[in-house]
């Protein structure tokens, strides 16, 4: 990261964002509309985690899961919100090199990390239902904690390598970017140096992720749809799905979104609806996390009960 400090050989110190939107009647309720996002995925993620914590009969592995996956949507909403929502109260909303080059590294890490995570619960759950006399043994703590570990490894990996490759290059024009965060493609189109080399990296890296997750993810539910299948008993249906369906709800958001985001942009309005789907999981996902895992389920309402009981008999 020596780079970092020479500003990676670029004679550009700082970039602009543009943000979401140029249009200035959209400015303040845009800003009053992801302030309120902002704060109720701060709050959300944070009284998850809270119930989670408080709770012994959540203190099993699926609930060890969701309190990662919280814990990542809690840090992520620090790295792209709080600039997001100055480029709607500021004429020139601006960031360091260094600055949006420790965002992109939050970002992928973030994101990178998010995506083994929902892998891990997708085999979680495969062994719940596949394999229920042996969960505990399967999904022992050591076992969890490795998967996590593992998780922000490999989200770790990837940020470094996005990064460290962007880190490369040289930003000598332009510094205006066409969105409200650093993320790599509109970097990229900034460069006044060969950018082959990060286009192959990137799509290496992603690639790699989107296969891996996306396979385990399919041959897990593929594993469980099967044994649904061959089950005789409707409740023996009805529990199993009841304890995937927040998982798919959030896998298919989060991969779909993620997915529209990227499609490379050739025009004006392709690129505005980039920025659209970009702020989906960005900002929308990060928040609608806690609700799917807490509206859906039994266990953390009665957690809630629960906590709430303390709080008054205090």
């Amino acid at each position: 990261m020596k780079q970092m400090a020479t500003e990676s050989n670029s004679s550009v110190t700082e970039f602009i964002l543009m943000g979401l939107t140029v249009q200035p009647e959209l400015q303040l309720p845009l800003f009053v509309l992801f302030l309120l996002n902002y704060i109720a995925t701060v709050l959300g993620n944070l009284s998850l985690m809270n119930l989670i914590c408080l709770n012994s009969h959540l203190h099993t592995p699926m609930y060890f899961f969701i309190f990662n996956l919280s814990c990542i949507d809690f840090c992520y909403s620090f790295v792209c919100t709080p600039k997001m929502l100055m480029s709607f109260v500021s004429e020139k909303n601006t960031i360091s090199f260094r600055g949006c080059m420790s965002q992109l590294f939050f970002f992928c890490f973030f994101v990178n990390s998010e995506c083994y995570v929902l892998t891990a619960m997708a085999y979680d759950r495969y062994v719940a239902i596949c394999q229920p006399l042996q969960y505990t043994t399967v999904m022992s703590p050591k076992i969890c904690c490795l998967l996590m570990f593992g998780s922000y490894l490999m989200g770790f990996v990837g940020a470094i390598v996005h990064t460290g490759f962007m880190l490369r290059l040289s930003f000598c024009d332009s510094n205006l970017i066409n969105h409200y965060m650093c993320d790599i493609f509109p970097l990229l189109q900034l460069s006044c140096s060969s950018t082959y080399a990060n286009e192959l990296v990137s799509s290496a890296v992603v690639g790699t992720i989107l296969i891996l997750s996306s396979l385990i993810i399919l041959v897990s539910y593929g594993m469980i749809l099967s044994n649904i299948i061959h089950m005789s008993s409707g409740k023996g249906w009805s529990k199993a799905l009841g304890t995937c369906g927040s998982h798919i709800i959030t896998v298919s958001l989060f991969y779909g979104s993620g997915l529209l985001a990227y499609i490379k942009p050739s025009s004006a309005e392709t690129v505005g609806q980039g920025k659209f789907f970009s702020v989906f999981y960005t900002l929308v996902i990060p928040m609608l996390n806690p609700l799917i895992y807490s509206l859906r389920n039994k266990d953390v309402k009665v957690a809630v009960k629960k906590t709430m009981r303390r709080l008054i008999a205090k």
